[in-house]
């Protein structure tokens, strides 16, 4: 070994450029202080892999499972709505059954028949009440007798119109 490669201390290991003896002496006057070690601390990670990897997971399998659970829901949606107007149809139906049920019944016939077409049995005489109109009531016009004729005077009215037309036609 060369002379300017021996060690400077006892031990054989060298102090380095720039390192002395005294750089490691403890201070003068810091005996009575207690000696600290100092520790690196490495900063800790917000999220580790794991569960960053385990974050990705979940987030694809919630969105492969939002568009078949949106499907769902909009299906449930319509089959409660069909349910319910099967509901009404069915209650409707239901009503004219026993609309049809009544018209079985001869009675009922001859009550509609006496009401709507004011035909009476042979041997009957049959009276029509005519009610006073109210003068408070200002309905007094044709239009309010028109919705109350019977059937028949409505067909005669119409000959009538029918008749006024082809005058007016032939003066034409």
């Amino acid at each position: 070994m060369s002379a300017s490669r021996r060690p400077s201390h006892p031990g054989g290991r060298s102090t380095g450029p720039g390192r002395t003896r005294a750089g490691r002496r403890p201070a003068p006057g810091n005996a009575a202080r207690p000696k600290v070690k100092r520790v690196r601390v490495r900063p800790q990670r917000r999220i580790s892999r794991r569960a960053a990897v385990i974050a990705l997971v979940l987030s694809a399998l919630a969105l492969a499972y939002a568009y078949p659970l949106r499907t769902y829901v909009e299906q449930r949606i319509e089959i409660n709505q069909l349910e319910a107007e099967q509901d009404e149809q069915r209650d409707h139906i239901e009503a004219l059954e026993a609309e049809r049920a009544k018209w079985d019944d001869p009675e009922y016939v001859k009550a509609q028949i006496r009401s709507s077409l004011l035909l009476v049995e042979p041997g009957e005489d049959l009276v029509i009440v005519h009610e006073a109109e109210d003068s408070e009531s200002g309905d007094g016009g044709e239009d309010a007798e028109g919705a109350e004729r019977p059937w028949y005077d409505e067909l005669a009215a119409t000959f009538e119109d029918a008749d006024q037309l082809e005058q007016e036609e032939a003066e034409d």
